[in-house]
């Protein structure tokens, strides 16, 4: 698989266990009647708008506002509409506002390297990989035991940092999501040196470009202890927002490891999670609270996941495949509780006398 497009919609390859493929071709068929694949150029017309209007205001306002503590509210603000954007950059990826390669490549840059410092062709690669993959322990980069660990075995077999955070990562959870606006600046950054990533010249000139602007933009209008709490504020509530919205859709549902590859509608729908709420949850999450139906259909526009909601979770229902939805609390509370029963390990001497076995 290629990083041009993300997950598509052909119908997937036979599965080495378990499920058949048929289910998942009869469930495309229902979708596609009820016209739900069809694009919806109005929505995302008035969307971008929007989106780009609350960017803009946020910088203008920062200027307005100029050299007062006051700022830090602006911040804030400015945190919820890059996150915003990000979610932009996300439906662009997989294809739901342009059909055509090339326009989306160049609103993703745009979008992502340019405006947010969010480098695009790294995050394509990878929730490219995630999307054929979800929560497979060697196959999705989102459950790789980076700094958290995801299963016991993981845990069991962690050194170092992720060892030592692993015995209270639930508790340290959503404060380590407020280094992830900063962790997702240098992943891009990082990948600049990788081949997998295409246009990298291109790609670093406009993350780059984004940095210096950003820098130059803040430290221009705020003296030195203005903008360096401007920046950790704007940072960290980006961060936890963009966490905030990825962690309900897979994290303490069920982990694959090795052979274990159920056919494409059970690898999508056992491994997420939907979370429950009516329009400020849509917007807050940006749709992505329909995970199991957006993993299923992944250039589905966004407005016409809620619709096709029903038709997946009565068809899952028809042919006996669970199908999780919570509330966005008890999302949290669940992926909490899964953070901490994998983390048990390390909080036992057992768990210390495997690891130094494992290191022999």
């Amino acid at each position: 698989m290629t990083t041009s497009a993300m997950v598509p919609e052909s119908f997937p390859r036979p599965s080495r266990r378990g499920g058949s493929d048929g289910d998942y071709a009869r469930l495309l068929r229902r979708i596609s009647d009820a016209g739900l694949m069809r694009r919806r150029p109005r929505y995302y017309a008035v969307r971008l708008g929007v989106v780009g209007m609350a960017f803009v205001a946020g910088w203008a306002a920062f200027g307005l506002v100029g050299d007062s503590w006051w700022t830090l509210m602006v911040a804030a603000f400015m945190a919820v509409t890059c996150a915003q954007v990000a979610l932009v950059m996300h439906d662009v990826a997989h294809r739901q506002v342009f059909r055509l390669r090339r326009p989306t490549e160049i609103m993703g840059r745009v979008v992502g390297n340019a405006g947010i410092g969010l480098g695009y062709g790294w995050w394509q690669d990878k929730h490219t990989r995630h999307h054929a993959n979800p929560n497979h322990e060697e196959l999705d980069p989102d459950v790789a035991p980076d700094i958290l660990v995801w299963s016991q075995r993981q845990a069991r077999a962690s050194r170092g940092l992720p060892r030592l955070i692993g015995r209270a990562q639930a508790f340290l959870f959503f404060p380590l999501l407020m280094l992830e606006g900063l962790n997702l600046h240098v992943a891009g950054v990082r990948a600049l040196g990788h081949r997998s990533v295409k246009h990298r010249k291109v790609e670093g000139a406009l993350l780059f470009g984004h940095f210096a602007g950003y820098l130059a933009a803040v430290f221009a209008v705020l003296p030195a202890d203005k903008a360096v709490a401007f920046i950790a504020v704007h940072q960290a509530l980006f961060g936890l927002y963009m966490g905030c919205i990825f962690a309900p859709n897979h994290k303490g549902m069920p982990t694959l490891t090795g052979d274990d590859r159920p056919d494409y509608l059970r690898r999508q729908v056992l491994t997420s999670r939907n979370v429950r709420g009516g329009l400020l949850t849509d917007l807050a999450l940006g749709g992505l609270n329909y995970q199991i139906e957006h993993h299923l259909f992944p250039s589905m526009p966004t407005p016409n996941l809620r619709r096709a909601q029903v038709i997946v979770r009565d068809y899952c229902a028809e042919i006996g495949v669970p199908y999780h939805e919570t509330g966005l609390i008890s999302s949290y509370r669940e992926a909490l509780k899964h953070l901490h029963h994998v983390g048990a390990p390390l909080r036992t001497p057992d768990g210390h006398q495997d690891a130094r076995r494992q290191r022999r």
